[in-house]
C-alpha cells in the first residue's frame, strides 16, 4: 500500500481515516500505528483522522438519552467503562509511565466533562441537539489523545488536533454542513505548519464547530466525511479509508457468503452504493472527493497488504461485469397516496412531499405511474405513521372531495439495488434482473431507475431480503474480482 513520492505538495500529502474497529482494541490500534509508520515512507505529509473506539459513541448517546429520562446512574457507569476501555489500550501501547499518565489524565478530564454534560441533561430533563453533539463528540476527542500518544511512543512525532479547530459548519446540530471557504482557511492555518515539521496530525473525525466555536457533528458515520473534507481543502493527493473489510464488497457478506471485493468503482457507482445501504462509506464522503479530483481508496486495517477498492472518476480498465454490486436497505415501509381523482390535478406531488419534508423524513425511493392515479414512496418504518398523518392533513381537501381515496402504508419492506455503470450501455439488463427474480418467485412491489442508468432499485417484502440479494448477486461476473 505504497506510492512513490511525488514533487507537488498535494501529491506528497495523504489523508487516512481509521474506523472504530480499526482502533478499538490494543491489537487494532497497534496495527493502525504500524500502518501509519509504514505509509510515512512513501507519503511524508500524512494526516490521520480517527473515529471513536468501537462502541463508545453508542454508549455516550445512550447514556445521555437515559439521563434525559431521569436516569442519573447509567452515565456514571459509562464514565467508568470509558476509563477502562481507554486505559486497556494505553497499558498496551504506552509503556513510558509519564506519557501514559499524561494521556490518561486528558481522557479522564474528558470523561468528567461528559459526566457534567449528562448531569445537566438529567437536571433539565431534556437533551437538545446541541447538547447531544457535545456528548457524541467525546469519543473522538478521547481517541485522538490515545492514538497520538501511541504514535509518539513508537517514535513517530504526532499531535492530537480537534476538528473543531478545522472544520467550520453551520448550526444544524447532529447533521451540520461545512463552510468550505472557512474550513479551507482554518485547516491550512492549523495543519500545514505541523506537516512542514513532519508531525502527524491526529484529527477527530465526525465533528466540527460553528463560527462561534460551538461543537457540531456531521451525522453518524461522518468520520469518512471528515477525511474527505480535509483531503479536499488541504489539498491531498489521496484519501484512504481504513475499515475492517477488504474494500467495497459485491454484497453484504452477512447476506451473501460468496461476496468478494470490487477492485475498482467509479464515483457514480460508489455514490449509489453509499446511498442505497453499503456500509463501507458515509454517503456524503464522495462529494468533496469528486469536486477536488482526489483519488480515494478503501482498505482493510487487518489485511493491509490487500489492495482494497480504488475509487476513480471513470473506469481505467475494461469492466469486470455489467452489474457490480447488490445492496439492501431494510426497515422501510412503502407509503401510497392513491385516488382516481388525482389524474390531472396539479400540485398533489408537491404538497405530498412538502408534508413529508416537514416531518424531517428522508425518502430513499419514489415511484409513480404515468396514469397519475398513485404516488408511492419509501420511508423508515418508524416514521410512517407521522408521515401518513402529515400527508392526510396536507391533502385534506382532496380526501374530503374523494379525489384521493386513501393514504396508506405496507408492512416492512426492503429496497434492493443493483449497481453498475456498465448497465448504461448494455441492453436487456433490466429484463435479466426481473426475470431472475420472477423465476425465484420474488415479487417486486415498486421500481425506480435514474436517468444515469447506474442503478435499478426495487422494493420487495422484507422477508425476501436474503433470497433476493443472493439471487441478484448471481448475475455479477466475479471471476476477475478479488477473493483474497
Amino acid at each position: 500500500m505504497s506510492q512513490s513520492t511525488q514533487s507537488s505538495p498535494e501529491e506528497r500529502t495523504l489523508v487516512m481515516k481509521f474506523g472504530g474497529t480499526s482502533v478499538g482494541t490494543p491489537e487494532a490500534m497497534a496495527m493502525a500505528v504500524h500502518i501509519v509508520q509504514d505509509t510515512l515512507r512513501a507519503w511524508p505529509h500524512l494526516v490521520v483522522v480517527t473515529s471513536a473506539l468501537s462502541g463508545v459513541t453508542d454508549l455516550l448517546l445512550k447514556s445521555a438519552a437515559q439521563a434525559a429520562q431521569g436516569d442519573n446512574q447509567t452515565f456514571r457507569e459509562a464514565v467508568e467503562i470509558l476509563r477502562q476501555k481507554h486505559s486497556a489500550i494505553a497499558a498496551g501501547l504506552l509503556p513510558e509511565p509519564q506519557l501514559r499518565q499524561e494521556v490518561l489524565a486528558e481522557i479522564d478530564r474528558l470523561a468528567l466533562e461528559f459526566s457534567s454534560l449528562c448531569q445537566a441533561i438529567y437536571v433539565l430533563g431534556e437533551a437538545t441537539p446541541r447538547a447531544m453533539d457535545a456528548v457524541a463528540a467525546m469519543g473522538e476527542r478521547m481517541c485522538i489523545r490515545l492514538l497520538a500518544g501511541s504514535l509518539r511512543a513508537s517514535g513517530t512525532p504526532a499531535e492530537a488536533v480537534e476538528a473543531s479547530r478545522l472544520i467550520v459548519t453551520d448550526d444544524k446540530y447532529q447533521s451540520a454542513h461545512p463552510d468550505f471557504i472557512a474550513t479551507t482557511r482554518q485547516t491550512r492555518q492549523v495543519l500545514l505548519p505541523l506537516l512542514d515539521k513532519n508531525v502527524v496530525p491526529v484529527v477527530t473525525g465526525f465533528i466540527g464547530a460553528t463560527p462561534a466555536g460551538v461543537t457540531t457533528t456531521l451525522g453518524r458515520g461522518g468520520s469518512d466525511y471528515s477525511a474527505a473534507i480535509l483531503g479536499a481543502v488541504l489539498p491531498a493527493g489521496e484519501v484512504w479509508i481504513w475499515t475492517d473489510v477488504d474494500g467495497v464488497m459485491t454484497a453484504d457478506p452477512r447476506l451473501v457468503p460468496g461476496a468478494v471485493t470490487i477492485p475498482e468503482l467509479t464515483y457514480k457507482e460508489v455514490s449509489e452504493l453509499a446511498h442505497f445501504g453499503a456500509k463501507v462509506l458515509h454517503p456524503k464522503t464522495i462529494r468533496p472527493v469528486i469536486d477536488a479530483g482526489i483519488r480515494l481508496r478503501v482498505c482493510n486495517t487487518f489485511n493491509p497488504a490487500h489492495p482494497g477498492t480504488r475509487l476513480v472518476a471513470d473506469h481505467t480498465s475494461p469492466s469486470d461485469g455489467v452489474i457490480k454490486a447488490v445492496t439492501a436497505i431494510r426497515g422501510l415501509q412503502l407509503v401510497t397516496v392513491e385516488g382516481r381523482g388525482m389524474l390531472g390535478v396539479p400540485g398533489v406531488a408537491a404538497r405530498t412531499f412538502g408534508a413529508v419534508a416537514a416531518t424531517g423524513t428522508s425518502v430513499p425511493l419514489i415511484s409513480q405511474a404515468s396514469s397519475e392515479q398513485s404516488i408511492c414512496f419509501a420511508v423508515p418504518s418508524e416514521a410512517s405513521a407521522r408521515v401518513i398523518e402529515a400527508v392526510e392533513k396536507a391533502l385534506a381537501y382532496e380526501i374530503a372531495e374523494n379525489d384521493i381515496d386513501r393514504v396508506w402504508a405496507t408492512g416492512e419492506m426492503v429496497i434492493i439495488t443493483v449497481v453498475g455503470a456498465g448497465m448504461r450501455n448494455t441492453p436487456g439488463v433490466s429484463g435479466r434482473v426481473f426475470s431472475v427474480l420472477g423465476q425465484n418467485h420474488l415479487n417486486v412491489v415498486a421500481i425506480a431507475q435514474g436517468s444515469s442508468e447506474v442503478s435499478i432499485s426495487m422494493m420487495l417484502d422484507a422477508a425476501d431480503t436474503k433470497q433476493a440479494v443472493n439471487t441478484l448477486h448471481s448475475l455479477i461476473v466475479t471471476k476477475k474480482l478479488s477473493k483474497k
